[in-house]
């Protein structure tokens, strides 16, 4: 999957999906690329929701939406994707609402919502790297300095400690 230029779509789109799963969650946003006006982007919209404890999901009501649960590494979080029928996919990352308030996805994203300099220098490092290197683990590993010295400036601004962008 190519990054895309910024469609306005996107910014209903997730705000759509957010009001359809509001009800499932304590909180729920939509974030990553395609929540920043400007930003090219996967055409993927992410999501992020918080719950008490992970056991608590309700992964029934979620699969009548046709969301699917997938594996992942990410400690702490739940992973599911939908897929509509005209392609665009959804990613959709629960976590507890103890993390919620520090989650680097949501500082990220507040950061380039405020900073338009930042917004576009990230942006014209992902067109660089997608031109120089394509979907995959070097488009990604290419975009981690800039991505953690943005969350280390969004981190401090709130007065939290930097973290690692990564999750192990």
């Amino acid at each position: 999957m190519t990054i895309a230029e910024p469609d306005l779509r996107w910014a209903g789109l997730g705000q759509q999906a957010c009001l359809v799963l509001a009800p499932l969650f304590l909180a729920i946003e939509h974030v990553g690329s395609t929540a920043v006006p400007g930003l090219p982007a996967k055409p993927v919209i992410d999501l992020m929701a918080s719950v008490d404890d992970l056991d608590e999901v309700n992964a029934g009501a979620l699969e009548t939406l046709g969301y699917r649960t997938e594996p992942t590494d990410m400690p702490e979080r739940l992973f599911y994707r939908r897929e509509d029928y005209d392609s665009t996919a959804y990613h959709l990352h629960v976590v507890t609402a103890e993390s919620w308030p520090t989650r680097n996805e949501r500082l990220l994203r507040d950061h380039l919502l405020t900073h338009p300099a930042d917004r576009d220098r990230y942006a014209a490092l992902k067109r660089e790297l997608m031109d120089k290197f394509g979907p995959g683990l070097a488009y990604t590993r290419g975009k981690t300095e800039l991505i953690q010295e943005l969350t280390d400036a969004a981190r401090a601004a709130r007065g939290l400690p930097p973290v690692p962008v990564w999750e192990a």
